[in-house]
């Protein structure tokens, strides 16, 4: 398979919003394509690399996100978040994202992603708690926990509100990241379907500057309530990584 480009492509025309996403941690499984088949959109498939589809587990802070070309949004621009979400491509061949479900704490921002993208976000409590850590560049050493608890409950869960626990230790800057590695982050856009219809939502950002990260804690129950199994209790990650982030901007959605 050949790589993905980390570059993205050039800012849309016409914009919908613009965010930072900040302490971005990667935590990814690999599964049996047959498993997230029935969960995407009409009209797109699993993304595949060597015969295997991904579930990420990606916790971050969304910081100074604005509408369109405005300047960022006081208070509500800013939170935790943190996403299962599992990689889609489509007959065009536009290879993006496809959540099953985003944590976040600002109730307006879940309303709103939910009417007017069918995006399946959750409201919840949620902290990014950042430990002091001696020495190293741009976070090398820097320990991150990650905490979310659902304020609705999850059938999948065991009928009480899913929460998530995770922490890392954030390592080496990468020097060239592998074509899994892009695979994983390489994403500008995401598939999701209103109404019937499927879309695909673009957006563009520069390379991310990653790292490798070791999970010292892995508490997740997200992963369960989106409906994928118990996998993520039992199974360390087969790739982590970190971002300290990138800057991205979202166009407006296209039909299939």
């Amino acid at each position: 398979m050949k790589p993905l480009d980390p570059q993205g492509p050039p800012l849309p025309t016409h914009q919908i919003m613009s965010q930072w996403w900040r302490d971005i941690s990667f935590l990814h499984w690999p599964v049996e394509p047959a498993l997230l088949a029935p969960l995407l959109p009409r009209g797109v498939r699993p993304d595949i690399f060597d015969g295997s589809a991904w579930v990420g587990l990606i916790p971050f802070r969304m910081v100074d996100a604005g509408i369109g070309t405005g300047p960022p949004v006081p208070w509500l621009g800013t939170f935790a978040e943190t996403n299962v979400r599992v990689y889609s491509v489509d007959d065009r061949g536009r290879h993006g994202v496809t959540f099953l479900s985003l944590e976040a704490q600002r109730l307006l921002v879940v309303l709103g992603a939910r009417l007017g993208f069918n995006v399946p976000y959750e409201w919840a409590s949620m902290q990014v708690r950042d430990h002091a850590a001696p020495g190293g560049d741009e976070g090398d050493g820097r320990v991150l926990t990650y905490t979310t608890r659902r304020f609705t409950r999850s059938r999948a869960a065991g009928g009480r509100p899913p929460r998530s626990r995770i922490t890392v230790r954030v390592g080496e800057r990468l020097g060239e990241p592998s074509p899994l590695e892009l695979f994983l982050t390489a994403r500008f856009g995401l598939h999701t379907q209103v109404a019937g219809q499927s879309l695909w939502v673009p957006n563009t950002h520069g390379p991310w500057p990653l790292r490798s990260a070791e999970v010292l804690e892995l508490d997740d129950e997200l992963v369960v309530a989106a409906g994928l199994g118990t996998f993520a209790r039992t199974t360390p990650p087969a790739s982590v990584l970190f971002s300290t982030g990138v800057r991205t901007t979202f166009g407006f959605p296209q039909r299939l």
